[in-house]
């Protein structure tokens, strides 16, 4: 969730202005948020230690809703109407369709790859296959983080391609924050896009530590404009109980994910890219989609096919064990009185995030409710996705998990209703894509036949910026261009697969069960990061 070095590759998440420069701030509407009055400083001045108020604030929380894929999609109205399918082939023997590109999967990453495509080439006949609907995925269910994050920290690129390489990367990552907010501006895509930055809490002596390695790796490179700050600087800012410290950056924008991809998908379709749903892919191979609409066979003919297919990839035929399709959670309080706003403060709309193993991330909605995620039930054996994509459905120890978190963050949640409980409202769950190095890829396999399979994927969580750098450097893949974007580290990188089962799902729930416990043991007073956490780290692959 923070750009630089990972405080702790340990744990995955799903994490308003053109023109968005590296190193530039913000403005803040009305000043900055240190500036407010000795009226609110009263009010946190109560909760900064989770005493809680004389008298509650607010009124009882709704019931709290589940599944509906998302609560992003709930607030669009539920799932959107479902495109036509792909008609079926005229016979047997002839492909379903044939054209320039296929795209399999209309999330993020197939979605920025059709639009680029056809900008830079109106020409082409660009297709995209979606099973479900656009944003079905983890496109449609994320914690709305725009953030400049690179995909597993920046020490393996550095190792392999030099520090020259990892600065051009980190760049080009910076760049895309702004690229994705000009994007929806000229589309029309009202996706809340707030440039607000991100906020890193420590809480605890070992946190802190963590800290300021981010920071000082923040601060190491040129042009950054990351602040630390104290104790109490950062409960000014946000009202975190219990903060030791925070890191604050830039180059973050909140937004709301359906709304981005429902606009995305909308922008595709106006220039010409043919969007099909309700189309299952089964397998890809150069120049070859195989194709499945209700329980007819039919076969896509390209000239390049583009796996886009992110968190649900082991569903396609010989991939099951590529990456490891990784459960996220998420919750969202009800809209929260303008009384609980000034305990908590959070004016600038920054990201939130914290410096624990397992951590946590959230946002401030535009629609002033807290959505917040974390990690639930890590994996389900055997890499399936079904439990966690069909309705969303969160299991009920999970949202009470995340409902612990917030009001351990914010005690002033539990004063706003009878039970003496956080206001949730909604719950959902999906999955994205861990590689066995925690690192992003995007690449081309070109065939003797001038066909080709180009692919990207593999975020870790860092999807909602990464998509859009990847479809840039997917198109230029594609049209067979050498430029900036092709050299960056992460094109063409290999890494193995994961282990066949049971070590899978012993080695993911093991891994989580000592990253819990190495934040248990930090939360009791340790002052350096668990050995526990450590060996963690070192037997996942990503330290």
């Amino acid at each position: 969730m923070a750009s630089g070095p990972r405080l702790a590759a340990s744990a995955t998440s799903w994490r308003s202005t053109a023109g968005l420069t590296a190193g530039t701030p913000p403005s803040w509407p009305g000043g900055h948020p240190d500036a407010r009055g000795r009226a609110r400083e009263r009010t946190r001045e109560r909760t900064r230690s989770g005493a809680r108020e004389d008298q509650p604030v607010g009124s009882s929380a709704n019931g709290l809703g589940g599944g509906g894929v998302s609560f992003w999609w709930h607030q669009l109205g539920g799932a959107p109407r479902q495109r036509p399918p792909l008609p079926r082939p005229p016979s047997s023997s002839s492909p379903a369709l044939e054209c320039d590109v296929a795209v399999v999967g209309a999330g993020y990453t197939g979605l920025w790859t059709a639009y680029y495509l056809k900008r830079a080439d109106p020409s082409l006949r660009v297709v995209v296959l979606e099973q479900a609907f656009a944003g079905y995925g983890a496109s449609g269910r994320n914690g709305g983080w725009l953030t400049n994050e690179i995909t597993g920290g920046v020490e393996g690129y550095r190792a392999s391609h030099g520090p020259a390489a990892v600065d051009a990367f980190q760049l080009a990552v910076d760049e895309t924050v702004a690229e994705v907010v000009r994007v929806a501006e000229v589309e029309g895509i009202d996706a809340d896009v707030h440039l607000g930055g991100e906020h890193t809490v420590a809480r605890g002596p070992a946190q802190l530590a963590r800290l300021r390695e981010l920071h000082a790796g923040m601060a190491s490179r040129a042009g950054t404009d990351v602040q630390w700050l104290d104790a109490d600087e950062a409960f000014e800012r946000i009202g975190v109980a219990g903060t030791s410290a925070a890191v604050w950056h830039p180059h973050c924008a909140r937004i709301h994910p359906a709304k981005l991809v429902r606009g995305l998908a909308e922008a595709v379709e106006r220039l010409g890219v043919e969007v099909y749903e309700g189309t299952r892919v089964t397998e890809v191979s150069p120049g070859l989609a195989r194709t499945e609409v209700d329980g007819v066979a039919g076969d896509v003919r390209a000239r390049v096919v583009v796996r886009a297919t992110e968190g649900f990839t082991a569903d396609v035929r010989g991939h099951r064990r590529d990456w490891l399709p990784m459960n996220s959670s998420m919750v969202a309080t009800a809209p929260l009185p303008s009384a609980a706003w000034d305990a908590i403060g959070w004016d600038g709309r920054a990201t939130l995030g914290d410096a624990a193993h397992v951590y946590m991330y959230a946002q401030r909605t535009a629609d002033d409710r807290i959505a917040l995620g974390g990690r639930g039930v890590p994996y389900a054996y055997g890499s399936r996705t079904a439990r966690t994509t069909a309705d969303g459905e969160t299991p009920a120890r999970t949202v009470e998990g995340l409902r612990r978190v917030l009001e351990t963050f914010f005690p002033v949640l539990r004063q706003l209703t009878p039970d003496g409980r956080a206001p949730l409202e909604h719950a959902w769950s999906g999955v994205l894509a861990v590689p066995r190095d925690w690192h992003a890829s995007v690449g081309i396999e070109r065939a003797a036949d001038g066909t080709a399979l180009a692919w990207a994927g593999g975020y870790v969580g860092t999807g909602v910026t990464a998509t859009n750098l990847a479809g840039r450097t997917l198109r230029d893949l594609v049209l067979g261009e050498r430029t900036a974007l092709t050299e960056l580290p992460w094109v063409g990188h290999r890494v193995r697969r994961w282990e066949p089962e049971p070590l899978r799902w012993l080695a993911v729930h093991g891994l989580y069960a000592a990253y819990r416990a190495a934040d248990a043991a930090e939360a009791r007073g340790r002052t350096r990061t668990s050995p526990l956490a450590v060996l963690a780290g070192k037997v996942a692959g990503h330290h």
